[in-house]
């Protein structure tokens, strides 16, 4: 099976539609997505219809929740909070239960697929370092999980030569055949932090093992001024020059 796999999209809908033009040319078999389709963006709705038109697989990330009602936005800054306030009002009520059924976990003969860590999927808790990793590495029971959250792309495993140890790697090919477990970070679709404003996606070949990151320019000009035009705050739209 070869798969696409898009991070955090948060209704970037020019990063979007490069991501999709170019996975077209891949010859896919499945499309997944780690959640956070909306927020912080100013096209949600347009997103979320074409993830549906691609027949993708989504699993809620911790803006879809808070959309929704499932999160509080607590620990939510002040320009997060508006996003997903704007974002209510935006979608449809449709748009909205199809976010409220989005599941926390989804699995297949190859891969797993979590927005946060694997384990305790509902709290959204952020895998940034190998020790962060190591209670999702200890739960996994297929070879490799997807996940997203922190918008760095990022490759956390074990070793068959040294089982005990969990490893990270940004290289942009990664090699799982040596791996026992990986847990591979997509980056951002719609708002990347690693310093590259492109945007970006994964492709996984279950037979090969191999997993490639993959970067490419967008429209960030037409993006930024969709979130300046929908009055939600600058900041949000002057990141993406930046990638962070």
């Amino acid at each position: 099976m070869r798969y696409a796999v898009l991070g955090d999209i948060h209704s970037n809908l020019a990063a979007l539609e490069a991501v999709l033009q170019a996975i077209r040319a891949n010859e896919v078999d499945c499309i997944l997505s780690v959640g956070d389709v909306v927020g912080y963006g100013a096209a949600p709705s347009d997103c979320i219809r074409l993830l549906r038109e691609h027949e993708a697989v989504v699993v809620m990330g911790n803006h879809d929740a808070a959309v929704v009602g499932e999160l509080d936005t607590f620990f939510f800054n002040q320009h997060a909070k508006a996003a997903v306030e704007w974002t209510r009002e935006a979608v449809s009520g449709e748009e909205m239960a199809w976010l409220t059924c989005l599941p926390h976990i989804w699995e297949d003969e190859h891969v797993s697929l979590a927005h946060g860590s694997y384990s305790r999927p509902e709290d959204f808790n952020y895998v940034q370092t190998p020790a962060d990793a190591d209670a999702s590495l200890e739960l996994l029971e297929r070879p490799v999980c997807f996940i997203g959250h922190t918008h760095v792309p990022v490759c956390m495993l074990r070793y068959a030569d040294d089982p005990l140890r969990t490893g990270y790697t940004m290289d942009p090919e990664v090699d799982l055949h040596d791996a026992i477990v990986a847990l591979v970070n997509a980056g951002s679709v719609g708002q990347p932090r690693d310093d590259d404003p492109q945007t970006g996606y994964v492709l996984y070949d279950s037979d090969t093992q191999i997993v490639t990151f993959r970067r490419i320019p967008y429209d960030i000009e037409r993006e930024v001024h969709r979130i300046r035009s929908a009055g939600l705050p600058t900041v949000l739209a002057e990141r993406l020059y930046l990638g962070v």
